[in-house]
């Protein structure tokens, strides 16, 4: 097996909150900023929904067997090395950290050929130095009417910028009108980046 170059932490010293992971990859990308372990350039914050905000990933921390998880959103880390295999981090997977895109593809992703429509998949892929420098979250998300928290906010500061306090919004979004980056399906997302449409169909 090939070794592969840590970029981050080992998961378990990872800056993490559960279900915060739009924030728990802005500080993966953090570190790589500050540490300077790879090209942040070669980084790509990816958002995964739909216009339903219904989508299914396998071999998520959450899951049970080899049942999906029904997530309105969720947010990995995408590494796009030159000459190799472009990797996943994930720090809500059971999957290796980080994971080749082709078996994260084949195994977590898996395809929306075989489930209906309202559960397809879209990805909103944002250059990481965009995302560092656009995202904002004041956390109101996860607040319930009665003003109590959902689950747990992170211990530090909300994230925001000069020009916002929470645009998370149009990060969630997969019409390509709103927000930052691209938006794709999940088979144009895979040909993209490993070459291959559709993962699921060959074994991992």
């Amino acid at each position: 097996m090939t070794t592969v170059h840590r970029i981050t932490p080992i998961p378990e010293n990872c800056v993490y909150t559960s279900c915060y992971c739009e924030e728990n990859v802005w500080k993966l990308c953090e570190f790589v900023q500050k540490e300077r372990t790879a090209p942040l350039e070669q980084l790509f914050v990816v958002f995964i929904s739909n216009d339903k905000r219904m989508i299914p990933l396998w071999k998520q921390k959450s899951g049970h067997g080899d049942q999906p998880v029904i997530w309105d959103y969720h947010v990995i880390l995408l590494q796009v090395r030159p000459q190799s295999d472009s990797l996943v981090y994930d720090l809500d997977s059971i999957l290796s950290f980080p994971c080749s895109l082709r078996l994260y593809g084949a195994t977590a992703f898996r395809s929306d050929r075989h489930i209906r429509p309202e559960y397809h998949r879209k990805l909103r892929v944002i250059p990481a130095d965009s995302f560092l420098l656009n995202f904002a979250s004041d956390r109101s998300h996860m607040r319930n009417p009665d003003g109590t928290w959902k689950m747990p906010p992170p211990p530090y500061a909300p994230i925001q910028t000069a020009e916002s306090q929470m645009n998370l919004d149009d990060f969630i979004s997969m019409s390509p009108a709103d927000g930052w980056g691209t938006v794709y399906s999940l088979d144009h997302f895979l040909l993209t980046y490993t070459g291959n449409p559709s993962t699921a169909s060959s074994s991992p």
